[in-house]
Parts: structure tokens; C-alpha cells; sequence
């Protein structure tokens, strides 16, 4: 369960949001919107751990995510609005790479069958530089084929990817929902998620903290 009470969010001199507050359990996902500067790479980097609110409260399976530490962390997987990769590194590499950092060791072949998953089988072995920006967001999402953490939070996950692409993403965190997972997402494309329940949460209302606003699909 992730919950948030009354986040506020300060940049600079300007107020980007207060009084925000959801929560989520296992199979919900929350679609955050919002216009270009209300805060939703803030409130996510927040829920991340990565940025502390001017005040209120995170809280994961009922306990501050920050006293919670690497136990929060471990159980987390973040995809920001940018890539995230290394460019010296093959798709394959980076993949590898990744799961080696999470201490979650992926298998080669698995790491295969997820870059041929995400249409990246022939060009696995070819350095991350000389791939399209479209490939280099496919070789980003492809570690979410093998995620199994039970909080997903992801940047824009659908940028730069054609249709194909974004049923395919859409699809592994509809699963993910299915497998009673949480997920907390930006984008600016209307997606629909084939599992889960789904919450809404503008940034930028007055009313953006009411859960009555919330849309729920089964």
C-alpha cells in the first residue's frame, strides 16, 4: 500500500502543489496529470524518496518511506523521463547491467527474450549511441519485462515509442496490476491499461487532492 497526505511541493519561489493526498493497494495505478510545470516529475521524484516535500507525508505498507530506507528502495522500480542508460553499452549490456545494480542478476537469455519482446533482437550487441531515440526508450523499458518490484513509478514511459510499442508497455503494467502490483505514471497520451484499477490525480486544480475525482476501471 502507498499512501500520500498532503504533499506540498515548493520550487524556487513558486508553489507547484499542496494539500495532494492519495492512496493505492496492490493492482491500483495511479495516472498523474497535469500541465507542463504542475509538479508531476516533483510529486514523483517525492514518492521515489529522491526529493523531500515541504510537508506532509509518504508512508509504504504503513511505515515513512524515509526511515524505511534501502527496505523501500528494494521494493521500487523507477523510470524517469529519461532514459537512463548508458551509451557506451549494448542493450544488452545495460540491461545486464541494471539488474546487477538491483542485485537482482539477470540471466542472458532472459535479457534476449526481453530486448526481442520490446523489438530490439538483431541490434542487442550495437552500442546504445547509435540507436534512434524511439530504441534507446525500447532499451530503457525492456528491464520492466523481468520486474517483478512492487511499486512501479515511471516518467513518461509511452515517449518516443510507436503504437505497437505503447500497447506492448501498456500491456506489462497491465500485468504487473494483475499480479497485484502498484504503479504510479505521467503521460500526456491517452493509454489505456488492459488490468487494474485505475485512479486520476490532476496537479494544477484546486481539487486535485479528491479522490471522488478518481476514475476506477476493473
Amino acid at each position: 500500500m502507498l499512501e500520500a497526505s498532503n504533499l506540498e511541493c515548493v520550487r524556487g519561489e513558486r508553489r507547484l502543489f499542496a494539500d495532494v493526498s492519495f492512496r493505492l493497494d496492490g493492482g491500483e495505478m495511479l495516472y498523474l496529470q497535469g500541465s507542463n510545470g504542475s509538479g508531476k516529475t516533483s510529486l514523483l521524484r517525492m514518492l521515489c524518496a529522491l526529493t523531500p516535500a515541504v510537508s506532509g507525508e509518504i508512508r509504504w505498507r504503513g511505515k515513512p518511506i524515509g526511515k524505511l530506507g534501502e527496505e523501500f528502495r528494494s521494493e521500487l522500480c523507477y523510470l524517469g523521463h529519461h532514459n537512463a542508460i548508458k551509451e557506451e553499452l549494448t542493450p544488452l549490456e545495460n540491461m545486464r547491467s541494471s539488474a546487477d545494480l538491483a542485485q537482482e542478476p539477470l540471466a542472458e537469455e532472459a535479457a534476449l527474450d526481453a530486448l526481442q519482446l520490446v523489438g530490439l533482437r538483431g541490434r542487442e550487441d550495437l552500442a546504445c549511441r547509435y540507436l534512434s531515440q524511439g530504441q534507446k526508450r525500447r532499451a530503457a523499458l525492456a528491464r520492466l519485462v523481468n520486474e517483478k518490484r512492487a511499486l512501479w513509478i515511471l516518467d513518461e514511459p509511452y515517449v518516443a515509442l510507436d503504437p505497437a510499442a505503447v500497447e506492448l508497455v501498456a500491456g506489462l503494467i497491465g500485468a504487473h496490476l494483475q499480479r497485484g502490483g502498484l504503479a504510479v505514471l505521467t503521460t500526456h497520451q491517452a493509454v489505456a491499461v488492459p488490468a487494474g484499477a485505475i485512479r486520476e490525480l490532476r496537479l494544477g486544480d484546486d481539487d486535485a487532492n479528491d479522490e471522488r475525482r478518481s476514475a476506477e476501471r476493473c
